[in-house]
């Protein structure tokens, strides 16, 4: 026989969610990124580097259509990886990456642990920046140097 489930208590339930979102908030990961996203912006030279890796890469998805078969799809991948690694160089691109990294570990581990409360079967969407490569392989738009 099926076992019966007393209802939610959809207030309560919200309360704690919100209680948890002031804890992320709070959260020494969540303080180390907005840090280092404050010292990132901050930076006039990485804020130029920024807009030209917006502009290369803009050039790039152009080609990026045809792949291979476009006359400019190499250079205009060689451009965008020579302005990421240009990126890289600063220490607060490389801080700031990391920690929106350790960022996305922390809400990835908390959406599996709720996932799991809930029940065995539910998926969890994988971790965002490990899936797609984050800013580390190409950039997927996510973070600010992007």
């Amino acid at each position: 026989m099926p076992q019966e489930h007393e209802p939610v208590d959809m207030a309560a339930l919200l309360i704690q969610a919100y209680e948890l979102g002031d804890m992320i908030k709070d959260s020494a990961e969540m303080a180390s990124y907005l840090y280092w996203k404050e010292r990132m912006a901050t930076q006039q030279d990485v804020q130029q580097l920024v807009l030209e890796f917006a502009r290369k890469k803009e050039t790039f998805s152009e080609t990026e259509r045809f792949g291979h078969y476009h006359p400019d799809y190499h250079e205009a991948k060689a451009a965008v990886k020579a302005v990421e690694r240009q990126l890289h160089e600063y220490e607060e691109v490389r801080q700031y990456k990391q920690a929106e990294e350790q960022l996305d570990e922390m809400l990835y581990e908390l959406s599996k642990t709720i996932a799991a409360a809930v029940s065995d079967t539910i998926k969890v969407p994988s971790n965002s920046l490990k899936s797609t490569g984050g800013c580390g392989s190409g950039c997927s738009g996510s973070c600010g140097s992007c």
